[in-house]
């Protein structure tokens, strides 16, 4: 089933509609098709709300937008950028941004998103292993990208949004570009966008995913966002539009629906997204656990802010039961969890217009996903037991395959199943409680984190010998990343070291991957392989946070 303006409630009961319903993917798709084909001539819609960092607040309808896209679109297309090109973007939320996405789609490339968070190390790789033909980035973060383009052969072009070097192009020449263009004909088969997600080995892997991933979107940003949207709807998250929290879990979906977003180009504090919904008359927002409880912090909301909260989605872990509280007592919003992967995400969630959600556990699986607790046999568990989560392929969440690497898509594979690598328990009435993972995540904040390039970072250090990276518990993200460092002969730890320590992970992989705790100990457990014992020290880590 299409899903544009589709009611679900008029389906029935959670059984009814989990049971009855069956995708009807169209073979054509595009992305940006999706969004120009509805709204292309509507200069009255309002697109985006920009926050601008100095102030001031930008009002984009949806005609001004999409036709910006279009200009883009045809600029690409003159620097010889073709179908399945893969297109990078580093920029903040905002219009450019968002007409950025949609002139890719149109000319069927693929777009790359990477964070302004990313040090040299990141976008090495990232545009090394995925062979990106071209790259735009705003004006602030372009030394970084300057700084590793000379071993990239495959990155022709750079485009600055701002100020442009010699050998560089600059996003202003667009303008000169008609506003009329045409989205090639794409299949819903064909790739659209390669998201990098971090794994608990190695760097992170490209997760290839299709233009068909919008119809899986468009189908649970409904379930969880309560179903019903009127001229009053506004959509705000301060997730990064370079992640799915931001790309996927609002920005595509919305400007399919034809509702508002608004972008922020500051940094979030929980004043600051306050004031943000407040200004903006914000209904739907899309907040991390680890945002709402710094949120939870500021008194009284309801008094000093206008606000108009109506349903809150929340993902990347799981969200405390006195949040939810507070969530009603003082903002009178509900808070739909969900779950999911960068690789196939919206798996099991809640939606509380029609069913009702249950304090400490994420929901049950949604339409269309066929979702099973297995045991180690690859059996599906019975109410009560523990096992991991796996879906059935054939979700247009899930991802093409991992880039350049079969090896990596075909471990995803299991007797049928994709696998998560999450453990999980279910009761009797479906509903699936989150346990951990079984790998050597970290989740922080609601980023996932791999220990292995933080360790990699860390040894390059002359000071360093050996290290361990573990998470830590931490009573507002959750988890913190922790590193256990074995030092060089002849040298002591301390809080300068620590700092450098800190600062080389910062700049040179990612500003949100640092390790907060850093603690300098004399050797490190080995499995009986040789390698480094993890689960034990993580273990161990619980424990002594438990008893602190």
């Amino acid at each position: 089933m299409r899903i544009f303006d589709t009611e679900l409630a008029a389906f029935g009961d959670y059984p009814t509609i989990s049971d009855g319903f069956e995708w009807d993917i169209p073979e054509r798709l595009n992305i940006a098709a999706e969004v120009f084909d509805r709204w292309s001539t509507d200069s009255r819609r309002i697109a985006l709300y920009v926050e601008r960092s100095d102030g001031r607040r930008d009002i984009w309808s949806y005609r001004e937008l999409i036709r910006l896209a279009k200009r883009y679109a045809n600029f690409l297309v003159s620097l010889g950028l073709e179908r399945g090109d893969r297109i990078s973007l580093v920029m903040p939320q905002g219009a450019e941004l968002a007409a950025l996405h949609l002139a890719v789609y149109s000319i069927g490339a693929v777009v790359l998103p990477m964070s302004a968070l990313y040090g040299p190390d990141s976008y090495r790789h990232i545009l090394g292993d995925s062979g990106a033909r071209a790259i735009v980035v705003a004006e602030p973060y372009a030394d970084r990208i300057r700084l590793v383009r000379p071993e990239l052969p495959d990155l022709e072009t750079v485009i600055i949004s701002g100020r442009a070097e010699p050998a560089e192009r600059s996003l202003a020449e667009a303008e000169t570009f008609p506003p009329r263009f045409d989205p090639v004909g794409t299949a819903s088969e064909d790739p659209a966008m390669l998201l990098y997600t971090s794994g608990s080995t190695g760097h992170p892997k490209g997760a290839l995913h299709a233009q068909r991933i919008i119809e899986g979107y468009l189908l649970t940003f409904k379930l969880f966002f309560d179903i019903s949207f009127d001229e009053s709807t506004v959509f705000y998250t301060p997730s990064d539009w370079a992640w799915v929290g931001g790309l996927l879990d609002i920005l595509l979906p919305a400007l399919v629906f034809g509702h508002p977003v608004v972008a922020d180009e500051q940094r979030f504090s929980a004043e600051r997204a306050f004031e943000v919904i407040s200004r903006n008359g914000v209904t739907h927002a899309f907040l991390t656990p680890t945002a709402l409880k710094m949120m939870a912090q500021v008194p009284e909301p309801a008094e000093t802010f206008d606000l108009d909260l109506r349903v809150i989605a929340s993902g990347g872990e799981s969200v405390a039961d006195e949040l939810h509280k507070w969530s009603d007592r003082e903002l009178g919003a509900v808070i739909n969890e969900f779950y999911g992967l960068t690789e196939v995400n919206h798996l099991v969630g809640g939606c509380e217009a029609l069913w009702p959600g249950v304090p400490g556990w994420m929901g049950r699986p949604y339409p269309g996903r066929q979702v099973a607790v297995l045991d180690g046999n690859g059996d599906p568990i019975e109410a009560g037991g523990i096992g991991e989560i796996a879906v059935r392929p054939g979700d247009p969440t899930g991802m093409l395959e991992y880039w350049g690497n079969p090896e990596a898509t075909a471990a995803r594979l299991r007797k049928g199943w994709i696998m998560t690598g999450d453990q999980a328990t279910v009761n009797e009435a479906g509903y699936i409680r989150f346990l951990g993972r079984d790998d050597d995540m970290i989740s922080s904040a609601g980023y996932r984190i791999g220990p292995a390039e933080v360790e990699e970072a860390l040894v390059r250090h002359p000071k360093v010998a050996e290290v361990a990276v573990i998470p830590s518990p931490d009573p507002i993200r959750g988890q913190v990343v922790k590193a256990l460092v074995v030092l060089a002969d002849g040298v002591a730890g301390g809080g300068e070291l620590t700092s450098e320590l800190q600062m080389q992970v910062k700049t040179q992989v990612a500003a949100y991957k640092y390790p907060r705790i850093i603690e300098y100990v004399d050797n490190l457990p080995k499995t009986t392989t040789g390698k480094l014992n993890r689960k034990l020290l993580a273990a161990r880590e619980s424990g002594a946070a438990g008893s602190r």
